[in-house]
C-alpha cells in the first residue's frame, strides 16, 4: 500500500488560523481533520453580568468583517426576551445596513480570497497583475458596502449606532440619497461580476447536503425569519436547540454543530439560494438564470457564483430601501428589561447566526450562547473533503492540496484574519 500524508499547517485566504491534515493508506482515507487552532475568545463568558443594552456593541467585536450579523442576532434575541417589536421603518434600516455587510463581505471573498483559486493564482496580489480592472472593481464594490455600514452604523468597522430597539440616530434622507450613484454603479458591477464568475471552471463535487437557512414570506431572508431546511424543517429561533446541537472535538477550538440526530448540515449562500430562490429580486433572478444557476445547486465550488448573485440582490435591496426611505421616528423603541430568555437569528454573509440570552429583571445577562456559521459548517467541510479526495486519488499531491484548500474556501470560513500563505509538507510512504 502507498501511504500519503498532506499537511496544510496554515490555510491561506481564510480569516484566521486553520489547518488541514489528511492521511491516505492506498485508496482509503485513514485520517481527515480540518482543524481550527486559533485560541478561544470567551465572548459568551464575559457577556455574563453585562447589561442587555451592551450586547450589540460587545458582540460586534467578534468579527471585523461581519459585525452587523452579530449585532442583528443579538438585538433580535434581546427584543424577543423583552417582548418588544420594532417598527417597519427600523426593520428597513436594519435590512439596509445588513445589505452593506453582505456587499463588502461577499466582494472581499469573491475577488480577493476565492477568485485566485479558479484563475490559478497564489493570491489576489498576483492575480491583480493580469486582472487589474477586475480587482479594482471588486475593491470598489467592497468600499460601497462599507459606506452603507458607515452611514447607517456610524463607522465602517465595529459600527456603534445599533442598539436594542433600533438605532441611536437615524440617518437623514439626504445622507442615504447621496449613496444612490455609487449603488447604481455597484448594481451594474455586480451584474458583471456574476457573468465573470459563472464562467469559471468548477471542479466536480455534487453532494446531497442538508441545507439550513432562514425563510421569510415577504423577502429573501436576511435580518428576520424562521429557520427551515431542505428536508422539511420549519421552526422559530426558540426551537433551534431542539434540532441542533454542538460538540467539542479535540482538533478544533471551535465547536462542531450537528443536527439533533447527528447529521452535518450546510449554511450560507448556497443554502439560502436553494431554499429561497423564489424570493430573489428581479435582477438577481435574471442573473441566476443567465449563469445557469437553479435550485438545487449541490456543488459547493459553485458557491462563488451564488455569492455573486447575492451581491446583486443586496444592491437591489439597498437601492429600493434608500429610494423609499422614511426616517424612523423615533429612531428606537424603548425596551424595558424583564426576566426571561430571548432567541435571535439572522443570516450573516457566511450563514445562519444563532444567539440566545437569559437576562434577569434588571437586564443583566445571566447566560449567553452564540453559534456562528463556521462552527455549523465544519462537519460539512470535512465531508466535502472526504468525497473530493476519494474521487481524485490519482491527482498529484500539489494539485490535490490546491483542490482541498479551495474546497475549504468555498465556505469562506471566518476564523479571523489570515496572515500566512501556505506552509505545506507532504510525506510519502
Amino acid at each position: 500500500m502507498t501511504k500519503r500524508t498532506i499537511d496544510v499547517n496554515y490555510l491561506a485566504r481564510v480569516e484566521g488560523e486553520g489547518s488541514l491534515s489528511v492521511t491516505l493508506d492506498g485508496d482509503r482515507i485513514t485520517e481527515l481533520e480540518f482543524g481550527i487552532f486559533e485560541p478561544p475568545r470567551f465572548f459568551e463568558a464575559f457577556l455574563q453580568g453585562r447589561h442587555f443594552t451592551e450586547v450589540p456593541d460587545i458582540t460586534a467585536r467578534i468579527c471585523g468583517i461581519c459585525p452587523i450579523g452579530y449585532q442583528t442576532s443579538s438585538v433580535n434575541a434581546m427584543e424577543d426576551a423583552c417582548n418588544t417589536a420594532v417598527t417597519p421603518e427600523i426593520d428597513a434600516l436594519r435590512r439596509l445596513i445588513y445589505c452593506g455587510e453582505w456587499i463588502e463581505s461577499h466582494a472581499l471573498h469573491v475577488f480577493l480570497l476565492h477568485a485566485p483559486d479558479f484563475l490559478g493564482y497564489e493570491s489576489a496580489i498576483h492575480m491583480a497583475k493580469d486582472f487589474p480592472d477586475e480587482v479594482e472593481m471588486g475593491l470598489r464594490i467592497k468600499k460601497i458596502g462599507n459606506s452603507i455600514v458607515e452611514v447607517v452604523g456610524g463607522r465602517e468597522i465595529h459600527p456603534i449606532n445599533t442598539r436594542v430597539g433600533g438605532f441611536y440616530r437615524a440617518p437623514t434622507t439626504r445622507q442615504l440619497e447621496a449613496l444612490i450613484p455609487e449603488l447604481e454603479w455597484g448594481l451594474d458591477a455586480a451584474l458583471q461580476t456574476a457573468g465573470l464568475v459563472s464562467g469559471f471552471t468548477f471542479p466536480e463535487l455534487d453532494r446531497d447536503h442538508l441545507f439550513v437557512a432562514m425563510r421569510h414570506p415577504d423577502e429573501y431572508a436576511i435580518a428576520r425569519g424562521r429557520v427551515v431546511s431542505s428536508r422539511g424543517l420549519d421552526i422559530t429561533a426558540h426551537e433551534y436547540e431542539d434540532h441542533f446541537t454542538e460538540q467539542h472535538v479535540a482538533r478544533s477550538n471551535a465547536l462542531h454543530s450537528l443536527t439533533a440526530d447527528g447529521q452535518a448540515y450546510h449554511v450560507g449562500p448556497m443554502a439560502r439560494f436553494n431554499l429561497n430562490f423564489e424570493q430573489l429580486t428581479p435582477h438577481a433572478a435574471d442573473a441566476a438564470t443567465r449563469a445557469g444557476l437553479a435550485p438545487p445547486v449541490t456543488n459547493p465550488f459553485r458557491s462563488i457564483a451564488v455569492r455573486a448573485i447575492e451581491i446583486i440582490l443586496a444592491f437591489e435591496e439597498a437601492l429600493r430601501i434608500v429610494r423609499h426611505y422614511r426616517p424612523p421616528d423615533p429612531a428606537a423603541i424603548e425596551v424595558t428589561p424583564r426576566a426571561g430568555t430571548g432567541y435571535g437569528v439572522s443570516e450573516a454573509p457566511r450563514g445562519l447566526l444563532y444567539h440566545r440570552y437569559r437576562i434577569d429583571a434588571d437586564g443583566l445577562i445571566e447566560q449567553a450562547r452564540i453559534v456562528p456559521p463556521t462552527s455549523q459548517n465544519q462537519p460539512t467541510i470535512e465531508a466535502d473533503l472526504h468525497d473530493l479526495i476519494s474521487a481524485n486519488l490519482s491527482m498529484a499531491d500539489d494539485d490535490l492540496t490546491w483542490q482541498c484548500e479551495q474546497a475549504i474556501r468555498n465556505y469562506d470560513p471566518c476564523i479571523s484574519c489570515a496572515t500566512h500563505f501556505l506552509d505545506l509538507r507532504i510525506n510519502r510512504g
